[in-house]
């Protein structure tokens, strides 16, 4: 496989507008190898009886079932608000827009 030069890195420094040394090229070159290296080791042990998955453990939902309540009336849950409007609390208003 052959190696990322310092032209490559220097044009992908270019895209992210970031500024590079010199020096800094040759290092980036040899840990962006060393990455590409490490995905493709990942790559040649991934085999096809292994399914893709996105988490190491299945994941199951922790949610429990939507179950109608009793609750507050929308009068008890405004009777302590400083103020309110169209049963609703009311508040400063800080955008500046309506």
């Amino acid at each position: 496989m052959p190696g990322i030069t310092r032209e490559e890195v220097a044009h992908l420094a270019r895209l992210a507008r970031l500024e590079l040394k010199p020096e800094e090229l040759d290092h980036f070159a040899g840990q962006l190898d060393d990455i590409i290296g490490a995905v493709a080791r990942v790559s040649e042990v991934a085999d096809r009886d292994v399914p893709p998955t996105s988490h190491p453990l299945p994941l199951t939902n922790v949610m429990r079932a939507d179950e109608v309540r009793p609750s507050l009336t929308p009068e008890q849950a405004l009777s302590g608000a400083p103020a309110q409007e169209q049963q609703r609390f009311k508040v400063p208003q800080i955008l500046g827009e309506e």
